[in-house]
């Protein structure tokens, strides 16, 4: 067994920047907190569809919930013209991005549907009682770090997926797995 340490060189506001990752508990990080997003959209998706089955209904969040807050004209223009689709897409979009990310199957994809729907709740819970940070924040944050280190590619479908020929041969599928 080879202990793997990869040197990341890149630039950051113009200067030159490196670190280290150590291959193995990056590795089992990317998978810990690919798992642990995973189960926690598909329980929060599975939650509602149980509890409402197709009758969910984000009426209410969208247009008093978010009173007030930058995203407030989307959220009002959705309640009050295709309600239908946040209805659909909060219960059976948070089940399959958590589905995606429990078997690491077009991670990319998934992750930043979570972070587009983590997106409108911190901005559309924004109280901030408690100050800006807080777990709608570091929920957005952590599907952004399952995009940026393409987490699917350990241990996941996305591996197996991206050295098919189908992916070979169109490489802007890369974009959506790993």
């Amino acid at each position: 067994m080879t202990h793997d340490i990869q040197n990341v060189r890149t630039r950051l506001f113009g200067r030159t920047v490196s670190f280290d990752l150590d291959g193995p508990w990056t590795s089992y990080w990317m998978l810990f907190l690919r798992l642990t997003m995973g189960w926690w959209f598909m329980a929060a998706g599975l939650g509602k569809i149980m509890e409402y089955g197709v009758f969910y209904d984000a009426h209410g969040w969208m247009m008093f919930a978010t009173e007030g807050t930058i995203i407030h004209p989307v959220t009002a223009w959705f309640a009050a013209n295709a309600v239908w689709l946040p209805n659909l897409l909060i219960p059976w979009g948070q089940f399959a991005i958590g589905l995606g990310l429990l078997v690491g199957c077009l991670t990319r994809l998934a992750a930043a549907n979570g972070a587009f729907l983590m997106f409108f709740f911190y901005f559309g819970n924004a109280d901030w009682g408690n100050g800006f940070v807080n777990g709608d924040l570091f929920g957005l944050l952590l599907f952004l770090t399952l995009i940026v280190f393409g987490a699917g590619r350990v241990f996941g479908i996305d591996a197996r997926l991206e050295s098919t020929e189908i992916v070979e041969n169109n490489q802007w599928l890369r974009y959506l797995m790993g």
